[in-house]
């Protein structure tokens, strides 16, 4: 199965893929089989298999402000932790550098919790400006669908109505 034809099918698990490619293919190329200790480098090259296989990907990627947003709250965060971490051997230690590490954790805390709010703060902005395509729970599409074809069911019968009132009551079984 080519690479083409795992695009057209993503149903299938990788498992299911291998499986099915190694029940088709040669057994691993580490274990030789008897008999065909020599064969040719085309052979081989028949054999071949890849390391990993690419994935389509299931969600789409970040936009770019929203991962830039990302990366430098991952930094921050990072440099709080280390610098918490020094604060506390610091302290265990009873160095002279402990107050001042503690001052600037507690500082790169409240730095970092912006960081992570300016990520949630930087998406929703994105959703809103560049649109977020909505997909309502199945209940609500059920209940759209059903007052859709009651307002159809509706507009029929007027438009029979009409019609029977536009021929002058022709074609009705009885008058009111």
């Amino acid at each position: 199965m080519g690479t083409a034809e795992w695009r057209d099918a993503p149903e299938e698990s990788v498992a299911g893929r291998s499986a099915a490619r190694r029940g088709a293919e040669a057994p691993d190329r580490d274990i030789r089989a008897r008999g065909r200790a020599r064969e040719s480098a085309r052979e081989q090259q028949q054999y071949y298999r890849p390391l990993w296989v690419e994935e389509p990907a299931r969600r789409h990627p970040l936009p770019d402000p929203v991962r830039t947003a990302a990366v430098r709250a991952l930094l921050i965060i990072a440099v709080t932790l280390i610098q918490a971490m020094v604060a506390f051997l610091c302290t265990l230690a009873e160095s002279w550098l402990a107050f001042p590490m503690v001052i600037s954790s507690v500082a790169s805390t409240v730095v970092a919790t912006w960081a992570v709010v300016d990520v949630w703060v930087t998406r929703q902005v994105w959703n809103q400006r560049y649109g977020v395509v909505s997909e309502p729970s199945s209940t609500a599409r059920a209940l759209r669908r059903e007052r859709r074809a009651r307002r159809r069911e509706e507009r029929a019968a007027l438009r029979e109505q009409d019609r029977i009132r536009r021929r002058g009551g022709t074609g009705q079984l009885s008058h009111p």
